[in-house]
């Protein structure tokens, strides 16, 4: 195993830690060691590291990392159905290793977990942190597995729970909706699944701070405020100047999908934000997302 990246900070820095990351070429891992810039950034992903191999735990203490940020995770909701062994491999094995790797090191890890550990069946409010989770598909339920992982094994521990990702690039639900309208013309678009978006920089930027205060526990970091798939398609449209672009709204029962997603499973930022800690309303991070895609 090797490291995927090693970046030194430029100039001085007050107490700069090492941070390693795991997924470091993904969406969040990238925007990570952009934001992170005042600590040594230790990336590590796949072909060069393999978080489900046991070899990962020595080669995890070798680097004598101060905290690990363990983004890497399989994360086709649709294709983890077709593939439990593979995914829980990933996502709670994986996580496993690293959670053992951090015990032995003494050293906190920040796992990124996901809204769909709730089923999302109530109407009335959001979920928050101290919840019980009730998983509804296979990558949900690895998911679970893994923020069960890191609770037995660690004391210090920080489980941050994100919804409806998306980052600066061209994989991304912003960039395949407006694809798709310009392909097409027209869109049909999910009005009965409700989520929060998270814009990368934001949560990155959250994740931060948050590892800054040595609070640990269970944080949801999404973007203020909540929408429909359809909701956010439309305002996605819209500040991409295709405003005029039709959108019918549709039950989830007309999309055919391989999963269950929860249709609710909305996150309230309650702990981070008792520390001070909030990420500005979606529709002003995807205002940015344009500004800089």
């Amino acid at each position: 195993m090797k490291l995927t990246s090693l970046l030194i900070p430029e100039g001085p820095t007050a107490h700069p830690r090492r941070v390693l990351i795991t997924g470091c070429l993904g969406q969040l891992g990238r925007t990570l060691q952009q934001t992170l810039a005042r600590h040594v950034r230790l990336g590590v992903d796949l072909p060069d590291c393999d978080i489900t191999d046991p070899a990962v735990i020595p080669f995890i203490e070798a680097q004598a990392p101060d905290v690990v940020i363990h983004t890497a995770a399989y994360t086709n909701v649709d294709g983890a159905e077709a593939n439990p062994d593979l995914v829980f491999r990933i996502n709670m094995w994986g996580t496993h290793n690293l959670a053992l790797a951090c015990q032995r090191i003494g050293a906190p890890l920040l796992y990124i977990s996901t809204n769909e550990v709730f089923d999302g069946t109530r109407t009335n409010t959001a979920y928050y942190e101290w919840e019980a989770v009730n998983p509804l598909s296979v990558y949900a339920r690895s998911k679970a597995a893994g923020e069960a992982a890191v609770r037995t094994l660690l004391q210090r521990f920080y489980i941050v729970r994100i919804a409806w990702l998306f980052a600066p690039g061209n994989n991304n639900f912003p960039r395949k909706i407006i694809e798709a309208a310009d392909k097409h013309g027209a869109l049909r678009v999910v009005s009965d699944e409700f989520g929060n978006p998270t814009y990368a920089p934001d949560l990155a930027a959250a994740i931060a701070q948050l590892i800054e205060t040595n609070h640990f526990g269970i944080y949801h970091l999404v973007n203020g405020g909540s929408c429909s798939r359809y909701e956010f398609a439309r305002e996605i449209l819209r500040q991409a100047g295709r405003p005029d672009v039709a959108v019918t709204p549709i039950a989830h029962t007309e999309w055919v999908r391989s999963s269950t997603p929860p249709l609710h499973a909305l996150l309230a930022n309650t702990n981070a934000a008792a520390l001070g800690i909030t990420l500005r309303p979606w529709q002003e991070a995807l205002a940015a997302f344009f500004q800089t895609s």
